[in-house]
């Protein structure tokens, strides 16, 4: 039997893409949501301090991310990488990163479930999940990653912003892409990621949903429109 919401997101991806072939070149897009947004900058945007939660100027190095420099910078205008502690001890890496144009394949957002194996890391599991809260639902995909060769287990939480709204994969991508490009507009991205390390993920993903809900709480509500595709 077929995912009823994944088939509601097809027929209104097809519905979308038959309008933007109605409009023709009257609609191609010309604004930039990146400029329409105007300057900021991740690290004013994101909290250093939030509920039991601060950033841990002791902790280095652990993030992933195997991509070379100059490939980073052609990928994103702008990148964040922290590490957290709370008050029990519990440490949580985030790392965001943006990107001014997703109108262009070579530089569109590079998702966990391929950046991790690039890094020796196994994916042992990929699952689509929510985080409900006061402010609303946050559709995530959690990934349970394994490197071998250490022996080193990282849970990870992720999501996307395509434009204004949140998106998990390629459809969700698209549908974003073709709404704001009925306005006009040429989307950005954001790529929200979250993850600890241990063995127990069940208890990894706790902490993490408990880390995101603090710091979307302690946002400003244009900051969390951003990062999180929440009012």
């Amino acid at each position: 039997m077929s995912d009823p919401v994944l088939t509601r997101r097809a027929a209104i991806a097809a519905v979308l893409m038959a309008a933007a072939a109605a409009g023709g070149q009257a609609m191609v897009p010309t604004k930039r949501m990146a400029l329409l947004r105007g300057p900021f900058k991740l690290d004013d945007i994101v909290p250093m301090r939030f509920g039991n939660w601060r950033v841990d100027p002791r902790s280095t190095g652990g993030i992933v991310d195997p991509t070379t420099e100059a490939l980073l910078n052609k990928l994103y205008s702008q990148m964040l990488s922290r590490f957290y502690v709370d008050d029990a001890g519990h440490q949580v890496m985030l790392s965001i990163a943006y990107g001014a144009d997703q109108a262009d394949d070579d530089v569109q957002l590079h998702y966990p479930e391929v950046c991790y194996p690039a890094q020796g890391f196994q994916v042992k599991s990929n699952q689509v999940s929510q985080i409900d809260m006061p402010e609303g639902v946050v559709r995530v995909r959690r990934l349970e990653t394994q490197q071998l060769a250490i022996g080193r287990y990282e849970p990870v939480t992720y999501w996307t912003i395509v434009g204004d709204q949140q998106s998990l994969g390629a459809l969700d991508r698209k549908i974003a892409e073709i709404r704001h490009g009925l306005r006009g507009e040429i989307v950005d991205g954001l790529l929200f990621r979250v993850s600890t390390v241990g063995r127990d993920s069940e208890q990894g993903f706790l902490v993490q949903s408990g880390f995101i809900r603090d710091m979307v709480r302690a946002m400003t509500p244009s900051a969390r429109r951003q990062l999180v595709g929440l009012s």
